[in-house]
């Protein structure tokens, strides 16, 4: 049966909690439990989830977990090529506005990598990416407000990161609890996974598919 040239997820706006945490990054990562645990709305459409994916917050960021399992081969991954690596995107807007089509400098997106630095391409990278057709860009940031963990295990790996919230232009959990939302985990081998809605619809650069966290204690 062919799929539907609309996505199902397109159809309805999505809203997820999102539990605090503090501290919400350490030297060992996140901590994050599956307490933390985002719902799959991938499943709605009939599709594998290959990967489990957590979010926390704290008044000094945001945080994220990923597991991806069911890989036979190793990521591939490079910091030079992140939009053709295996990793984590992930797209925020501290405003949550879903009626504009062109990002504000609200609008950020960061990628997260398993590995693909260094001179051996074995460390993991964190990386701010423009968006595209944006109208504005948000505010620049200090290289310290990425941070990323990663570990590879047979059948795939986990990551953790952290966004500061100085790398979140307008980020104010007391004045503006809902985020517009949006992640991809992109994997060559197992393909798109993605919170609301996917391809062929162009979340990379409309805010308005994005889906909300609310930021809850």
């Amino acid at each position: 049966m062919p799929e539907p040239l609309i996505p199902q997820r397109f159809l309805f706006r999505f809203a997820a909690p999102c539990r605090y945490r503090e501290p919400i990054w350490t030297p060992q990562g996140t901590g994050l439990d599956e307490t933390y645990r985002l719902a799959g709305l991938a499943t709605l459409e009939g599709r594998r989830q290959s990967a489990e994916v957590r979010a926390g917050w704290s008044e000094a960021g945001l945080g994220f977990w990923v597991g991806v399992t069911g890989k036979r081969q190793k990521p591939w991954c490079r910091d030079s090529r992140p939009d053709d690596s295996d990793g984590l995107h992930v797209w925020i807007d501290t405003r949550d506005v879903h009626d504009v089509h062109r990002a504000s400098r609200f609008c950020h997106r960061f990628v997260f990598l398993p590995v693909g630095a260094g001179a051996s391409h074995t460390q993991p990278v964190a990386q701010w990416l423009p968006i595209n057709r944006a109208r504005a860009q948000p505010r620049a940031f200090s290289a310290d407000s990425l941070q990323v963990r990663s570990k590879l295990q047979k059948g795939g790996y986990t990551l953790e990161a952290f966004i500061a919230a100085e790398a979140l232009t307008g980020f104010d959990p007391r004045e503006y609890p809902r985020l517009g939302f949006a992640y991809a985990v992109l994997d060559r081998e197992l393909g798109e996974q993605t919170f609301g809605v996917g391809s062929p619809m162009p979340y990379q650069e409309d805010p308005s598919l994005w889906a909300t966290l609310e930021l809850v204690r």
